[in-house]
Order: C-alpha cells, then sequence, then structure tokens
C-alpha cells in the first residue's frame, strides 16, 4: 500500500540531517519495498568552491550520502514508524548508521542546479537493519549513480 502525501511529508521531516548537509527535497514514492526522493544540487553548495574550481562537479562521497539519505535513512525511518508504530517524535530519536556501502559505480557526472531522482528498493529490512539497491538519475531517466547501501537505526545521543 502506498503512502500518502501526509505520511511522505512526516518522513521527510524526521530525517535528521540539516542544511547544509541534507540532500532529500521530497518523497514522490514510497511504500513497503521502495522509496523515490528527489534533490536538486544547488549552485552554490558549500562543496563545488574546492571540487574543482572553475569545473564543479558534485562528489562522489555526496552522491552516495545522497542515495543513503533517500534509500537508507528515510526509507528506514518509513519502515520502522510502520514496524513500531512509532510516531514521527520517536522516529526523531533514531540515527542511521551507514554499514555498507557496496558495488557502487559512477557512471555519470552531476553539475550544480541538477536535478536527481533516488530510487530505493528493499533488499531486506530485519532486526533494524536495512539493505537498499539505490540508484540515481538525472531528470532523463540517465543512471549517474548506483550500488547497494545498507544502514542500522540506534539511538540518538540526546
Amino acid at each position: 500500500m502506498a503512502a500518502d502525501r501526509e505520511t511522505m511529508t512526516r518522513i521527510l521531516n524526521s530525517v535528521p540531517q540539516q542544511h547544509p548537509f541534507r540532500f532529500i527535497d521530497d518523497i514522490l514514492e514510497l511504500d513497503d519495498e521502495h522509496i523515490v526522493g528527489t534533490y536538486r544540487f544547488r549552485e552554490d553548495e558549500y562543496f563545488y568552491k574546492g571540487h574543482f574550481p572553475g569545473q564543479p562537479i558534485t562528489p562522489g562521497v555526496i552522491l552516495i550520502e545522497a542515495m543513503a539519505q533517500t534509500g537508507v535513512v528515510a526509507f528506514g525511518l518509513y519502515l520502522h514508524m510502520r514496524q513500531t508504530h512509532a510516531t514521527a517524535e520517536d522516529a526523531k530519536k533514531l540515527t542511521t548508521l551507514f554499514t555498507l556501502a557496496e558495488g557502487v559505480e559512477f557512471t555519470g557526472v552531476v553539475h550544480p542546479g541538477e536535478r536527481v531522482i533516488v530510487k530505493g528498493h528493499k533488499i531486506y529490512f530485519r532486526m533494524g537493519n536495512l539493505k537498499m539497491k539505490v540508484s540515481m538519475e538525472r531528470e532523463n531517466g540517465e543512471t549517474v549513480s548506483s550500488g547497494t547501501l545498507a544502514g542500522r537505526g540506534v539511538p540518538s545521543r540526546i
């Protein structure tokens, strides 16, 4: 069963990463098996000044982070809330630790101003561990990065 807009907004608002290290603008699709989110890399992102001066491109580690924030963090919060009947406030008490990046490939570059679409498909979610097949595409459908990512929610230290 697909999540409604209110649920997707609640999940998006529960993602702990914030500016300038938040790389998810919107959730377009969400159900128990997959998630689709978007992010527009703004031209004034802090990392473009040094990567690379005069020819800025988005660093690969940032592309992986963007895929993880949608495919592992946001999706993991959704599954956690569904499984435990936790509220959005309860979900904010979790921190997702990134535990695996496997077979990540970069097949294109992302320039300042580009909007990307991140798609994640669940491999498994058990005992708080989530493993996902995640890809990032341009708006025209061209894949720029893909791989398998995993993470685990742990209580935040507040």
